[in-house]
């Protein structure tokens, strides 16, 4: 993908979430059958446009989007998030480039219970110089990929049917969109 540096897209300044239109997500594979997908309701983030734009976030793992307090209590506990140690997932970009035609590559740093990896999204980027409220919008449509393992979270059970009841792969879908701030 041949890219541009976001600081020609994206002008100079902060850009502030706009979390009506925006949504953080992720799926895996359960009982090696169906895609299990949930979200976060609480999250925040800013962007940072000019010469070196930068996107950085934080997610409240309590937020979780489950209604089943049994299940909710088991991935808020030790085995899972261990939320009462570590309360959010964090993310601070590296890069952000993007290529003429809109796609995006974004790598940063990921925090899950205190584990911090490097990872890469890609997606979709794109711009409305004038929303209904007259404001300058923007937005990223990313995904990405990551071994749970990495974090810290391996809990998982044998079937007695073979397999186990989880992948360890988990896919991240982020949707962002970002107003102006005025000046």
């Amino acid at each position: 993908m041949s890219t541009e540096t976001l600081n020609q897209q994206i002008p100079a300044g902060t850009w502030t979430l706009d979390p009506v239109h925006s949504s953080i997500g992720f799926g895996i594979t359960h009982s090696g059958i169906a895609t299990f997908r949930s979200g976060f309701g609480e999250y925040s983030a800013t962007l940072t446009g000019g010469e070196r734009p930068a996107l950085e976030g934080a997610v409240e793992v309590a937020s979780i989007d489950i209604e089943e307090e049994q299940f909710k209590g088991h991935l808020m506990s030790p085995e899972f998030f261990d939320v009462e140690n570590h309360p959010q997932l964090k993310f601070r970009s590296s890069e952000l480039a993007i290529a003429d035609d809109g796609q995006v590559r974004l790598r940063g740093e990921l925090e899950i219970r205190g584990e911090t990896r490097e990872v890469n999204a890609i997606g979709r980027f794109a711009q409305v110089p004038a929303y209904l409220d007259g404001k300058q919008r923007v937005g990223f449509s990313v995904e990405a990929a990551l071994d749970r393992r990495d974090f810290g979270l391996n809990w998982n059970a044998d079937l007695p049917s073979g397999g186990q009841a989880l992948e360890y792969e988990v896919a991240i879908n982020v949707e962002l969109q970002f107003v102006a701030e005025e000046v």
